[in-house]
């Protein structure tokens, strides 16, 4: 495991290597990768997608490459790029999907050679589901629009005794900041350019999905929550809530579209030892983009060097806890990663 001295000066050191590179679709444009020549790119808050016609696998199953970046997005906004978060995530991912692609499903396709930290994650080209599916097992301090302590704070402060949730009776003085919820909650939000907060029923009434595929999407997720919570409560943490995405493949089955469980899409809190919340200055302990949330003071902000830098430690830190393994970065220029990685992804399934 690296200590915390080695990480700082891997990102040091390494940071601002591991951030240069350009944008896949002007590695497109260059001619570094002709096969992806004409294909659809479609840029995101974070990561990044290429699909199109030309791009099928042997058996003819539609794929979709997706490229993570070093961005980093917070209310909706994008702050900056943090060094090594494209490794970090990747193998983060990688470690959970390990445990739950037996419940969750997956779109990606296993490619030998292909490292855990690959930013570049062939997948096939789902039908998506638009809806995040959020699960929530604490009500974490938050500064986002969805969150539900938010939504407790304004009924608090309308003087409410209950509030509506997603569909969840609540009454106020049943919860607190950071305090457990009295049951898991699913809480799904959607996926515009301003997510939202909505109860199943808007999903069947606005056909994103049917009551069917929700009821599957909600069930698997619970289980596949429960499994997490046990796997981290042997590493001394706690799940606090996750959101996950998905897609109908070309067999009509829902799997998974995207990340599971990484530290962008999930809160992991530290446990002490006698399993209470571990809490720093009054706060838990905890491993999730809310740290970087917590930097934004003011609207357009972008992150310095320094707080960039800092971030990536955490999610360095981070990434060790949750896999209990040491952080194994690339150093290859991201060009050359990415360049490799495709040739590598399409010289398998093609």
């Amino acid at each position: 495991m690296l200590s915390e001295k080695e990480i700082r000066e891997l990102v040091n050191e390494f940071g601002n290597r591991v951030n240069e590179g350009r944008p896949i679709r002007k590695i497109i444009e260059d001619g570094d990768l002709p096969r992806l020549s004409g294909a659809t790119v479609l840029i995101g808050k974070v990561s990044d997608s290429v699909f199109g016609e030309g791009l099928k696998t042997k058996e003819g199953i539609a794929l979709r490459l997706m490229f993570r970046g070093n961005r980093i997005s917070t209310h909706d906004e994008n702050r900056g790029a943090i060094p090594f978060k494209d490794q970090v995530l990747a193998q983060n991912h990688d470690h959970m999907l390990g445990l739950l692609k037996n419940i969750l499903g997956t779109s990606q396709f296993e490619v030998p050679g292909l490292l855990p930290s690959s930013t570049v994650i062939p997948a096939e080209n789902l039908q998506l589901i638009m809806l995040e599916n959020v699960l929530r097992m604490y009500m974490a301090e938050s500064s986002t629009s969805t969150s539900l302590y938010q939504h407790w704070l304004k009924a608090k402060a309308d003087g409410l005794n209950t509030f509506s949730y997603a569909m969840h009776e609540i009454a106020v003085n049943s919860i607190e900041p950071n305090g457990v919820l009295p049951y898991l909650m699913d809480t799904p939000s959607t996926k515009d350019k301003v997510d939202k907060t909505i109860d199943p029923y808007y999903l069947v009434e606005n056909n994103i999905c049917t009551q069917q595929q929700y009821k599957q999407i909600r069930n698997a997720s619970l289980m596949a929550f429960g499994t997490i919570s046990q796997y981290l409560k042997e590493k001394g943490m706690v799940l606090v809530d996750t959101k996950t995405e998905h897609g109908i493949n070309s067999f009509g089955k829902i799997v998974s579209a995207d990340e599971l469980y990484t530290m962008d899409s999930s809160r992991f809190w530290k446990l002490n030892d006698d399993g209470t919340i571990m809490k720093r200055d009054g706060k838990p302990v905890s491993f999730s983009k809310e740290f970087a949330r917590g930097m934004v003071k003011e609207k357009g902000q972008q992150f310095t060097q320094e707080q960039s830098n800092e971030i990536a430690v955490r999610y360095i830190q981070g990434l060790q806890h949750l896999t209990g393994k040491a952080f194994e970065p690339d150093l290859r220029p991201r060009d050359q990663r990415i360049i490799e990685s495709v040739n590598l992804i399409l010289d398998y399934l093609m």
